[in-house]
C-alpha cells in the first residue's frame, strides 16, 4: 500500500512521519519512506572513498556496514519516476512517500493554517483526508485528522488498508 503525505513547505509532513512511525510501528504495520529532495542533494561527502568512486565515474556506489547500507545511484538522463523507485524497495505493509505532491497517488495532506497557501485537497481528487490544525476545513466532506495525534492518524491508515486489501 501507498500512501502520500502533500503539503506546502513548513506544513509539518516530517515531523509527522517522524512521530507517526512507531505509532503505525506499534500496530504492527511496517513501513518504508521514499522522500523527494531538491535536485543536487548529496549522501556522500568530499574526500571519502564513495564520493572518490562516484566523481570518478562510476554509475552506482553501494556502501555497506554491519547496521545499513545505501546505494548511490547517477542519473544518466531522467529521473526514476516513483513506481520505478518504490520497485528498489523490500515488501513492506506501507510506504509513505513524502513529495511527488502531483503524483497520482492517495495521500494525506498536511495543512496548518500559519503557512497561508491555498489547499491542495481543493483540486486534489486524491487527497483521503487533511491532517491538520484547522478545524474548521470543510473540503467535499474530506476527513479531518488532528495534526498533533499520531495515534488517530495511524488508525486511520490501518482502517485505510484494511479497505483497500
Amino acid at each position: 500500500m501507498i500512501i502520500g503525505l502533500a503539503g506546502w513547505s513548513g506544513s509539518g509532513k516530517t515531523t509527522l512521519i517522524k512521530n507517526l512511525l512507531p505509532e503505525l510501528n506499534k500496530i504492527n504495520i511496517s513501513v518504508s519512506t521514499l522522500k523527494h529532495a531538491h535536485e543536487e542533494f548529496d549522501i556522500d561527502k568530499p574526500g571519502k572513498d564513495s564520493y572518490i568512486h562516484r566523481e570518478s565515474g562510476a554509475q552506482e556506489v553501494l556502501v555497506s556496514s554491519k547496521k545499513r547500507f545505501a546505494i548511490i545511484s547517477n542519473y544518466k538522463n531522467k529521473e526514476s519516476n516513483l513506481y520505478q523507485l518504490i520497485a528498489k524497495l523490500s515488501p513492506v505493509d506501507l510506504i509513505i512517500v513524502e513529495g511527488w505532491k502531483k503524483e497520482n497517488i492517495k495521500k494525506i495532506e498536511v495543512y496548518r493554517k500559519e503557512i497561508h497557501k491555498p489547499l491542495l485537497a481543493s483540486n486534489d481528487k486524491n487527497i483521503i483526508a487533511i491532517a491538520t490544525n484547522d478545524k474548521s476545513i470543510n473540503v467535499n466532506n474530506t476527513v479531518l485528522l488532528d495534526i498533533n495525534n499520531y495515534e488517530e492518524i495511524a488508525k486511520f491508515i490501518k482502517n485505510f488498508i484494511e479497505q483497500e486489501t
